[in-house]
């Protein structure tokens, strides 16, 4: 297991971190992923990721969120999102890669259930293994939300 800087490690026991020896992920992988999101779209997402991935959310009881582990549990807690926030949206993505890690930055916008608008800056933390996201990390800014729109 590769070092965790932010000493978790008991979130991330099992996550996976073996280097990729195939298929690189680009910029332009994880813009057609944020473009999945925006679309709503179950199934694209889960063609970026791989069968044993990990999403660990931005909200939860464990230091790192709530973590998903496996393809089915994965899919359930992103269809979650948009059950949550039906207009959910993650607007002025910016993708950094660096080899098996890649950052998006985003602006995320939608309506919660009571009418008030969420409108928050956040980053996903990637880890990739051979061309697809093994690991979906997700950290966002703690903002109160704003009135609903009149």
């Amino acid at each position: 297991m590769v070092p965790n800087p932010f000493g978790r490690e008991p979130c991330m026991s099992s996550s996976p971190t073996t280097k990729s020896t195939t298929n690189t992920v680009t910029v332009a992988t994880l813009a057609a992923f944020s473009d999945a999101w925006n679309r709503h779209d179950i199934d694209a997402l889960m063609s970026f990721m791989t069968d044993d991935c990990v999403f660990e959310t931005a909200a939860g009881a464990d230091a790192c969120g709530t973590r998903h582990v496996g393809s089915a549990a994965v899919r359930k807690a992103f269809a979650g999102a948009w059950e949550a926030v039906p207009d959910a949206q993650w607007r002025h993505g910016v993708h950094h890669v660096d080899g098996d890690f890649g950052v998006s930055e985003w602006l995320f916008t939608g309506t919660a259930a009571d009418g008030s608008r969420i409108e928050v800056n956040g980053v996903d933390l990637f880890a990739f293994r051979d061309g697809r996201i093994a690991r979906k990390n997700v950290f966002r800014k703690a903002r109160p939300n704003l009135p609903a729109a009149s």
